[in-house]
Parts: structure tokens; sequence; C-alpha cells
């Protein structure tokens, strides 16, 4: 999965930002994750090899865009405008854009964004049935060709069918939370989002388990390496219509 990181840092907005990967990785080493600053990466889609080819090739998949921050962060402000001309310089490429800051949406796009670029997808992230509610219905007004949904880390049961019944949303992948004091994520809640999926014929992916996993009222403690083939070997995943 390739991945592009124009800027890294941030800061914790909501309930699912508890125990950011990122917080967790930079304290390691001694970083403070909330400083924001551009990344050595920040042109990777136009950096080209010894033979002129492009280091970021089609064949290699969707390249998810600011892992280790927020696309729509006030303090990329002034950066963002080159990485929207980067997207539209490579429209062989597919970018994905996982925002928590869907609020901001209006006042980051490029002036030539219309009804959004055909190459980029905006997944929406809602943790909780209070992140749902505050940010679907908004995300479903604005103008964005790939709509996607994220329950990355899913902190409860949740009920996204008036979303759904929108038809407006092609995609929907739900998670557990990983590293130490993750907090628990049942196999029901998933199983609901994929069976409200279903009935709407949305594409519908369990991509990991977490750390703490609760099924049939058994409680698992998966390691990182296994998370995301546990929940493959779940064989949920379903390809809507």
């Amino acid at each position: 999965m390739p991945i592009w990181n124009p800027w890294h840092g941030c800061h914790k907005i909501s309930a699912g930002c508890m125990h950011c990967y990122v917080y967790r990785r930079d304290a390691s080493v001694g970083r403070d994750a909330s400083a924001v600053a551009k990344t050595g990466d920040f042109d990777l889609p136009l950096r080209r090899d010894r033979h002129r080819e492009y280091k970021l090739q089609p064949g290699e998949g969707t390249v998810f865009t600011c892992m280790t921050s927020d696309f729509f962060l006030e303090e990329a402000d002034p950066w963002r405008p080159a990485c929207w001309q980067m997207m539209r310089q490579r429209p062989d490429l597919d970018f994905a854009i996982i925002t928590k800051r869907i609020h901001r949406f209006m006042d980051c796009i490029p002036p030539d964004w219309g009804e959004g670029y055909p190459n980029v997808s905006i997944y929406c992230t809602a943790e909780n049935q209070e992140m749902a509610d505050a940010r679907l219905p908004l995300y479903l007004t604005l103008p964005i060709r790939h709509k996607h949904i994220c329950h990355e880390p899913m902190l409860g049961p949740i009920n996204i069918e008036p979303y759904l019944a929108s038809g407006q949303i092609e995609y929907v992948l739900c998670g557990g939370e990983s590293g130490p004091g993750a907090r628990p994520c049942r196999y029901e809640w998933i199983l609901s989002i994929r069976e409200q999926c279903v009935r709407y014929g949305v594409r519908f992916h369990f991509k990991q388990t977490g750390a703490v996993f609760i099924k049939d009222g058994k409680v698992y403690h998966i390691p990182r390496k296994l998370q995301q083939s546990q929940a493959a070997q779940a064989g949920i995943d379903y390809a809507g219509e």
C-alpha cells in the first residue's frame, strides 16, 4: 500500500484520537507529535527514479495520503494547494484521504475542484455514534465523487443506515484499536455495520480486529502482526452491488 505523507504531526480532536499511533510512535523517539511540519516526501507523487520513471506507479495501488497527520489540518493550509496540484498532475494514481476534519473541507478545496477530482476518495471517520451523527450529515452535502466511511478505531455500536440510504456512500471499512491501552472492539458491532452495508449494496471491509477483540462473550488479546490476518479469516468482506 503506497503512503504519501506530505506533512507530519497533528492535534487530537475526538475520542478516536485518544491512543493515536502517531503520538505513540513519536513519543518512543522523543518527538512531539503535535508539532506539524512538512516532510521530505512532500513531492513524492512527482519524484522519478534514475530511469525517469515515477516512483509511485498505478499498479502499486491506492496512494493513502497524509497518514501521519490530517490533510485538512489548519497548519497545513499553506502547503495543501501544492498537494492538490500534484494530484491533478498524476491522474493515473488514485489518492485516498482519511479525515476527522470534514468540517474544514469546503475551506480547503482548490478552485477547480467542481464535484471532485475523479482520482480522489475522501474517507470520513466515525469512531462512534456521536461522531457519525456529527460528521456524516455534513459529509453527504459535500461535492465529493468518491465517499467512503471509516470506522477505525470502532469504539461502539453505530447506525449508519440513514447515510447509506442516501446512495452516496461507496465503501465502508471497520477496524479495532491497536497498541497499549487499546479499547475493545466487539464482533457484533462489526457484523451490524456489515449487515447495514449489505442492505444498501455498499462495499464493506473488515480491516483489523484491534488488540482487544470480543467475540461471543470471549475476550481475545491479539498481537499487532495478526490483527489484519485474523480479520481476513472472518471472511465477512462484502463486494457490494
